[in-house]
């Protein structure tokens, strides 16, 4: 490959100052990343290249720029990118040193952004809070309070404060009024952290609920610290058809309108954003912001579900191009505009869907990202085939599982070693360190990414590789054994970055840390410089 073009780090600056298009991608896996990396860098991890870049790098000419931390990950990155069509790829001047010797600040975490964006929120507006244990006072006397959490579903479930009821952010200001019909009702808005407990009490607010409105200071964290017991498991979720008052759908859509105005929304059609979307000068994303069960049932063609809060949240996940366009859709005339308040504060250049009729909503089901096929073809096995061949211990036959860490240790094929794809290099001796084997069966969990890391075990080993059809959920569909747990890492678990409420050795240590961290946010904002927030 001819050696690859440089961007400096005053190059990749004047990028994001003048909003001139730019995808900053830290090809290293998430834990890595959230040690250390500049404001705007996207973590775009090189194990999962082939399944992402489609979707969250539409334009194949947009200008990329990679960085790691020396490991060569980006110059690995850049091939592939090429191999996918992308035609305007350069490496990072120095990688992440190069950055940071060049006067680049520098942020820990994830989603980095976004979390950063509420606490520049919080700072100018003051946004009201109540203490867990003012909170939990207000509840245990059994005062006119409800508490509406934030986060997604899923999250609600692993733990919540007693109580609460699950409307993830974008849902907040279209249920509030219908969850809280008594204007003397106390509103309490909490997330796992700060971000979107801000963001969602911040909505509340500007969108003129006439209710008491404050976020739970540090959410789950704070009330964990304050020694305050979590639910975990609970289901209750706001009702789908609340909400459907039309006086009170009126009055949100009005105020979210009113925003969205103020914050320079721009509005626009699905025909012009079909043309949108083949324009070759521009990137353009379009997000479906309704709750994933609307969509799932109905959406319209080229839009990705993005849940207008995490949308808020992730947005350099959903949309890692700076300088981009983003345009959203609802059906009611408040997720987006709300969503899109936001992202336009963000310094984002967001679109809002306007004329839109349910016939224009023609396709359904899940998002399904598009994804090239394999350079090189690999043959497949059978579940019952692979049974038969781990039955006879002759055939030497050794499973390499390159699903993510938390999919493996739920549960894997007897014996299966799990291993982080990027590290399928002689670099590292991951691979090297198992087992001899006579031949190797690559799975994941539905082997989308398989047939991507069979032939480089296949260039490694010299031996005969095989990729397991339909993956390790097949396997367990057939009803066969599987095993759990860490016994069988050959990699070490960098893919996530583990949250400071996930169970660290020093939980209170970690979560005292992480809460840190976001207060000092905003004084790194400034001295980054780079991110134009602006707050209405």
């Amino acid at each position: 490959m001819k050696s690859l073009p440089v961007r400096t780090y005053e190059d990749v600056r004047e990028a994001l100052l003048v909003k001139r298009e730019i995808a900053l991608l830290d090809v290293r896996e998430e834990d890595p990343h959230a040690q250390c990396h500049p404001l705007f860098a996207a973590n775009f991890s090189l194990s999962k290249i082939e399944l992402e870049a489609w979707t969250r790098l539409p334009r194949r000419d947009v200008p990329i720029v990679l960085l790691d931390a020396g490991e060569g990950f980006a110059e690995r990155a850049a091939k592939r990118l090429a191999q996918l069509g992308y035609t305007n790829v350069a490496l990072l001047a120095g990688g992440l040193d190069g950055w940071i010797r060049a006067g680049g600040e520098v942020f820990r975490d994830v989603n980095v952004p976004g979390k950063a964006f509420g606490e520049f929120v919080e700072a100018q507006r003051h946004t009201p809070s109540l203490s867990a244990e003012a909170v939990d006072a207000l509840l245990q006397n059994r005062e006119d309070v409800v508490v509406l959490d934030a986060r997604r579903f899923d999250e609600y479930q692993t733990m919540n404060i007693p109580g609460s009821v699950s409307v993830p952010g974008a849902e907040l200001v279209l249920r509030a009024r219908s969850l809280a019909p008594d204007p003397a009702t106390r509103v309490i808005v909490n997330c796992a952290g700060r971000t979107r407990s801000i963001i969602g009490t911040q909505s509340l607010v500007n969108a003129g609920l006439p209710n008491p409105v404050a976020a739970l200071r540090n959410g789950t964290i704070g009330w964990t610290l304050a020694g305050q017991t979590l639910e975990h498991g609970s289901s209750r979720q706001f009702d789908p058809q609340a909400g459907r008052n039309e006086h009170d759908i009126r009055q949100s859509r009005q105020a979210a309108l009113a925003l969205a105005e103020r914050a320079g929304v721009h509005r626009t059609t699905l025909t012009e954003t079909a043309r949108w979307a083949e324009d070759r000068s521009r990137t353009t994303y379009r997000f479906d912001v309704r709750t994933p069960a609307e969509y799932e049932r109905a959406h319209a063609p080229g839009f990705q579900g993005a849940p207008g809060g995490q949308l808020v949240q992730e947005t350099d996940m959903f949309a890692p191009v700076r300088g981009s366009r983003v345009v959203l859709f609802d059906d009611d005339g408040v997720r987006a505009n709300m969503t899109a308040s936001w992202l336009a504060q963000m310094n984002i250049d967001v679109y809002v869907v306007d004329g839109a009729s349910p016939s224009d909503l023609t396709e359904t089901g899940a998002w399904k990202r598009p994804r090239p096929a394999p350079v090189i073809s690999t043959p497949a096995v059978s579940p019952d085939e692979l049974a038969t061949l781990l039955a006879d211990p002759t055939t030497q036959t050794l499973v390499l599982d390159f699903t993510s860490s938390a999919n493996h240790v739920r549960g894997y094929i007897p014996g299966a070693r799990w291993l982080l794809r990027s590290r399928l290099t002689s670099t590292f001796d991951d691979l090297r360190a198992l087992p001899d084997a006579k031949r190797y069966v690559v799975t994941c969990a539905t082997s989308a990414l398989a047939p991507f890391a069979a032939p480089e075990v296949a260039a490694l080993t010299g031996k005969p590789v095989h990729v397991l059809e339909g993956g390790t959920s097949a396997w367990i569909r057939a009803g066969l054994p599987i095993e759990t747990g860490n016994a069988q890492l050959a990699s070490p678990r960098i893919d996530r970055y583990r949250r400071p409420y996930e169970g660290t050795d020093n939980a209170r240590e970690a979560m005292n840390a992480y809460l840190e961290w976001e207060y000092g946010l905003v004084a790194q904002l400034e001295r980054d410089g780079t991110h134009g927030f602006f707050v209405v």
